[in-house]
């Protein structure tokens, strides 16, 4: 097929080419006295992209899945008792590694399409009145249903309940796209993965750590071996990792950090909510729905729920094999009944019009009841009077 193809899923997201230029490069010497050059400008700028001054950050040649074993094997002790609600595939998934790992994982049931209840998990940790839950995980943008919980409202539920419980993020589809504070907000451990916002193949766990959390690093009795913080912090501290690390992905990373911070993160977080509310305003005027619940939709992937009558996979494969245009697949319970629109990363206006093209072209292959060029209209219409 003539062209290439048009990647619109949640993550791996769309590479720079600058990024991939700086990847290009031969093989070097991970011990060479020039290394700290390279390392120690990346964590300081992923403290800028955290928004901490007060944390650490680390980078393990791992992906986000790793990174919930970073901070669960390496802040809490053995079969201490974790908080999570399930609302999508990626909570569901993060539960079953604690619990994998031997944590005694306490999970609450959310109606997909919602995200965590926060008067809920205030009532729940006062009512913990011995302070059992060690940790509170909170899935920050959950991708499978296109849904963004409020993380200053779980961390004002740990406030008012006055509750020492760790607060861990998984901000791997919105750290670097949605806005992220994490001295502000008080997360203890921030989790992220570079094939999302950061615009890389897959292949690191990005991570940030506030001090509360690397204090209790100290202590944590679990086993650990290549996810050792300690480990990982002796090293770097002069520059190094304690193990050969992916050099050419540490060189993308780099320039991917000069791209965001050059553009500025403010702005950064200006764009993908202006890419995302012309994707929502396209799926209104085709008359369809959004899995997210108002108030909860997300600024770096919208899932789109088909009619009752049609089957979201057909959409998808149709994208695919037709148009040369890759969309998200719901997961799990909303699997066939959503397909997932990607606006995260490398992308802008007009790539995104391409995409919400394709998808109406897929739709009405199969006998979708919408208008040719509604959704476009509308989207084009909102990004020329929301343009910079």
């Amino acid at each position: 097929m003539a062209g290439r193809n048009h990647l619109f899923v949640p993550g791996p997201t769309n590479t720079p080419h600058d990024v991939l230029s700086a990847m290009h490069l031969p093989m070097e010497d991970h011990r060479s006295p020039i290394f700290p050059k390279l390392l120690f400008p990346i964590l300081q700028d992923l403290k800028t992209t955290f928004r901490t001054e007060t944390g650490q950050c680390f980078v393990f040649p791992a992906t986000g899945t790793a990174g919930w074993e970073v901070a669960l094997t390496n802040c809490l002790n053995m079969g201490d008792k974790v908080l999570i609600y399930r609302f999508g595939q990626f909570g569901h998934l993060w539960a079953e590694a604690a619990r994998r790992l031997g944590f005694d994982v306490e999970v609450h049931q959310v109606e997909w399409g919602k995200g965590i209840p926060l008067d809920h998990l205030e009532a729940r940790l006062k009512d913990d009145k011995n302070h059992e839950i060690k940790a509170v995980l909170a899935t920050h943008n959950e991708t499978s249903t296109g849904v963004t919980s409020s993380i200053p409202g779980v961390r004002k539920a740990l406030d008012a309940a006055h509750h020492p419980a760790l607060l861990f993020v998984d901000g791997v589809s919105s750290i670097a796209s949605i806005e992220f504070r994490q001295d502000e907000w008080g997360v203890d451990a921030a989790i992220s993965g570079s094939q999302k916002g950061f615009m890389l193949p897959a292949g690191l766990a990005i991570l940030g750590f506030s001090q509360k959390a690397l204090a209790a690093a100290g202590t944590s009795n679990f086993p650990r071996s290549f996810f050792s913080l300690q480990d990982m912090a002796a090293s770097n501290k002069d520059g190094y990792t304690p193990y050969t690390p992916s050099t050419p992905m540490l060189h993308g990373l780099k320039k991917a950090l000069e791209l965001l911070l050059a553009e500025g993160m403010d702005t950064v977080y200006a764009r993908h909510y202006r890419l995302a509310e012309g994707v929502r305003r396209a799926v209104a005027a085709w008359g369809l729905q959004l899995c997210a619940h108002p108030g909860f939709e997300s600024d770096t992937v919208t899932a789109v729920v088909v009619p009752a009558d049609k089957d979201a996979r057909d959409v998808i494969s149709t994208a695919y094999s037709k148009y040369n245009l890759s969309l998200g697949a719901g997961l799990s319970e909303v699997a066939g009944k959503v397909f997932r629109i990607g606006h995260i990363g490398d992308m802008n206006e007009v790539a995104l019009l391409g995409a919400i093209a394709g998808v109406e072209m897929a739709m009405l292959d199969h006998s979708f009841d919408i208008k040719a060029g509604s959704g476009v209209g509308a989207a084009l219409e909102y990004y020329r009077s929301a343009a910079r």
